[in-house]
């Protein structure tokens, strides 16, 4: 895809997210003292070059935003035309939970069918732009699909190393688009140490979430288009399936740039909600105790495999968001995942991955505390396709037999 203008880059340098280092942000980069970098742009020239007005003459991908972000040519950009997501307001669920305004905004429709494609996007665009030839990432779900999708399309060699009860069609995935998989008996930390572990004798770049600057900046579109989208308002809510924790740290960091660009209310910012499952919530654990880094989550086990990361190398990051925004964290009941993906697509149609119902069993337990308020407006997030999960619960059919005569009162009795 090319774009219709031409672009330049405001990215001025990176920033360590820890120490505060200060990096050459036109050499390849990776992390300072073993914590993530930020992007930081120009925003006063930002300001002067693009309008709201402007963006309204673009292509609907989350590359209209582009003086936000890091390419800086037409012919860097790696795509596979990932567009803004649309917004669904949800009158059945919120009314289900005694609330008026709750939407969900639906990243499932993202080109490899979760929200991954944003980050992996723009990774293997900064990947190739820096020369990069082969890429290795762990993952536990569907970052694996995404990078194997996207490194395709740059013409990049691809390891992918996941936990070995990873869902089939993630494996599936990484296989159709040529990536060489390996499963692991272990968890994604586990996975994690074998890339790094990997990174001299093979000569691959860690692609790993945070380990690298850029996949944040493409989940940061997020809170970019949810702004716009919302005419330049921001809901009172905002509830996120956390894991690595790159949507929920994406999405704060656009907030303020767009403080900075004058196009939001300052004194109108979300309260950020982290979702995690009981089986394993590393986050809500540190936020109960007030802590800035989350402890690993021992024994980390929940059929959300998305969000089965019992520790973050953002972990503070994840938090900082959560503190300065006076938002919390809340471990949704892992045996009630199934449950909560019937009650989303029964009242509204909307297919949730088991990742996103944490955030229903947040909302559920939200509402009933009082947390959130009736009139509040509340925005979820669906970060992958439910149609990638059915091993999660499945049933079997009723049958009739075409030679025989229909019993219309077994059709009736039938129920879900």
């Amino acid at each position: 895809m090319k774009l219709k203008e031409n672009m330049r880059t405001f990215v001025t340098h990176l920033e360590g997210a820890i120490d505060g280092a200060t990096l050459n942000a036109q050499e390849l980069q990776t992390m300072s003292s073993e914590r993530p970098l930020w992007t930081r742009y120009d925003l006063d020239s930002v300001r002067k070059s693009l309008t709201k007005e402007s963006l309204t003459k673009r292509e609907c991908t989350m590359w209209r935003y582009r003086e936000l972000l890091p390419p800086s040519g037409d012919d860097e950009i790696v795509t596979l035309g990932e567009g803004m997501t649309p917004i669904y307001n949800c009158p059945r669920l919120a009314d289900h939970f005694g609330l008026k305004n709750v939407s969900i905004k639906d990243d499932s429709q993202l080109p490899t069918g979760s929200f991954k494609s944003r980050g992996m996007a723009m990774a293997l665009t900064m990947a190739k732009k820096f020369g990069v030839k082969r890429v290795a990432v762990p993952t536990c779900g569907n970052a694996g699909g995404a990078a194997a999708a996207y490194a395709a399309r740059a013409g990049i060699e691809a390891y992918i190393f996941m936990p070995d009860d990873t869902p089939k069609i993630n494996q599936y995935e990484c296989n159709l688009f040529g990536a060489k998989l390996f499963l692991v008996n272990g968890l994604i930390s586990d996975c994690g140490k074998i890339v790094r572990d990997g990174k001299e004798p093979m000569g691959w770049f860690d692609l790993s979430t945070l380990k690298e600057p850029y996949r944040l900046e493409g989940k940061k579109t997020m809170g970019l288009e949810l702004a716009e989208q919302m005419n330049w308002t921001l809901p009172d809510v905002i509830i996120y399936p956390t894991g690595g924790g790159t949507g929920l740290i994406g999405m704060w960091k656009a907030f303020h740039e767009l403080i900075e660009l004058g196009w939001i209310d300052p004194d109108r910012l979300p309260r950020m909600v982290s979702a995690q499952s009981t089986g394993c919530c590393p986050i809500v654990r540190a936020f109960e105790a007030h802590e800035k880094f989350a402890k690993p989550f021992e024994d980390a086990n929940t059929m959300a495999s998305g969000i089965r990361v019992p520790v973050a190398v953002g972990d503070f990051m994840i938090l900082d968001a959560i503190y300065s925004s006076n938002g919390t964290a809340v471990a949704a009941e892992e045996d009630r995942f199934p449950a909560w993906m019937r009650l989303v697509a029964r009242l509204e149609g909307v297919g949730m991955c088991p990742e996103a119902t944490a955030g229903i069993g947040a909302l559920e337990q939200l509402s009933k505390s009082g947390w959130i308020k009736p009139d509040e407006r509340v925005l979820l997030f669906n970060t992958g396709a439910a149609q990638k999960y059915p091993h999660i619960e499945p049933r079997d059919p009723a049958r009739v037999n075409k030679d025989k005569p229909i019993d219309w009162g077994f059709i009736e009795s039938q129920s879900v």
